[in-house]
């Protein structure tokens, strides 16, 4: 499946199937997150996932 990321650095939208799902915890809540590298450098994009999405996704 592809997903599709904004880079914040690049300023660029870009799509992806190479991607892990991370789970953040903070203060009591749970959140979801679909992070790659950017194509444009060595950093991640992150795009946030609602909990049926990251279930899907696993």
């Amino acid at each position: 499946m592809e997903l599709e990321f904004y880079d914040v650095k690049s300023k660029s939208k870009f799509k992806s199937s190479q991607f892990e799902v991370r789970k953040k915890d903070s203060k009591g809540v749970t959140r979801f997150f679909a992070v790659t590298k950017s194509p444009s450098g060595s950093h991640e994009c992150w795009r946030v996932l609602s909990k049926k999405q990251a279930e899907e996704l696993k």
